[in-house]
């Protein structure tokens, strides 16, 4: 596994996440994902799927910065803080988040396993 792919990944996880391309998520998102949110609560990929296929969260900006990538046999650790501006069930979100992801090689594709955030500010 090459750091360039987890870039590539980021980038496309990202831009789906901005889009709300469910699709992508969808094939990008682990069937078994586990994902602590900054309250503590741990969601499932079906959740996340869910609140971007209701339009319960948009996301208006989305910017990445300080990504540390560790690449570990066929799994990458990736951490990145996210400055995120939007709204979720119609409250408003404006801060920065670090986020921590696990990516893991699935033969030619790569998939989030795990991942959590923490608010900056």
């Amino acid at each position: 596994m090459k750091i360039e792919s987890i870039v590539n990944a980021e980038i496309e996880l990202l831009t789906a996440i901005k889009t709300a391309d469910v699709a992508t998520l969808d094939k990008m998102l682990h069937d078994d994902l586990l994902f602590n949110l900054p309250d503590g609560q741990t969601i499932t990929k079906e959740f996340d799927l869910e609140s971007y296929r209701s339009g319960k969260i948009k996301i208006e900006t989305l910017e990445a910065a300080d990504q540390i990538i560790n690449v570990i046999e066929d799994t990458a650790v990736v951490s990145v803080i996210i400055l995120l501006k939007g709204t979720y069930d119609n409250n408003p979100i404006a801060n920065s988040f670090r986020y921590i992801r696990v990516w893991k090689q699935f033969g030619e594709s790569l998939k989030v396993i795990a991942g959590s955030c923490v608010a900056l500010q």
